[in-house]
């Protein structure tokens, strides 16, 4: 993770906590898991492969003031180009429709296909930032107005939230659904669309964290 996205979180949350007051957690990527999940297309998708892609570092801080949810946020970072894809342990958890073995030569092109220059052009825009607008609720459920940055685009969207613990300790967990078109970002596809990964893209996150 470049040292300049987590700097400059970890002075803002600071901020949050002299001026605002409040709790802030620091979301540890040891203990949490963030999963991505790409969908076989094409008119012979049955000859291709879904895949789960994870990301084990990121930037991660969430902050909870009395006030209550209106007033807290959360924020995210990760890279694009420190994804992980396909790892055995990953698919073997995931039952039949991602049960099939891929070989670390397969593995391998298909982060060149989905991260190279035809594709989420990882090299440019190697950040993936998610950060909250606007949170209603009350715990542990919550819905988050939150902005996805990603191939220099920004998209808003609601997502659902599961959020425990709150004092020492936090526990975040949600997903999302992205279109990969809405970032200006063409799915993979290869001989003219006979196979493909869906635009729509799934990302399910267990985010583990420790108060400041």
């Amino acid at each position: 993770m470049s040292t300049q996205p987590a700097a400059e979180l970890a002075t803002t949350y600071a901020s949050l906590q002299k001026d605002v007051g409040g709790q802030v957690f620091k979301l540890n990527p040891a203990a949490s898991t963030v999963r991505i999940y790409a969908f076989r297309g094409g008119r012979a998708a049955k000859f291709g492969h879904n895949h789960v892609l994870s990301a084990p570092d990121f930037v991660g801080y969430f902050h909870l003031v009395q006030q209550g949810a209106a007033a807290s946020r959360f924020d995210l970072e990760f890279r694009l180009d420190q994804l992980v894809f396909d790892e055995p342990e990953h698919r073997a958890a995931l039952g039949p429709a991602f049960a099939s073995a891929i070989s670390v030569e397969d593995r391998a092109s298909t982060r060149n296909n989905m991260l190279g220059n035809n594709n989420f052009q990882a090299a440019r825009f190697p950040m993936v930032r998610i950060r909250s607008l606007q949170i209603t609720g009350d715990a542990p459920k919550f819905a988050a107005r939150i902005a996805v940055e990603m191939h220099g685009q920004t998209c808003e969207m609601w997502a659902p939230l599961n959020v425990t613990g709150l004092t020492e300790d936090v526990a975040v967990q949600g997903a999302l659904v992205l279109r990969q078109s809405d970032f200006g970002v063409k799915p993979f596809s290869l001989l003219g669309g006979l196979l493909a990964v869906q635009d729509e893209i799934v990302v399910e996150f267990k985010l583990l964290g420790k108060g400041l």
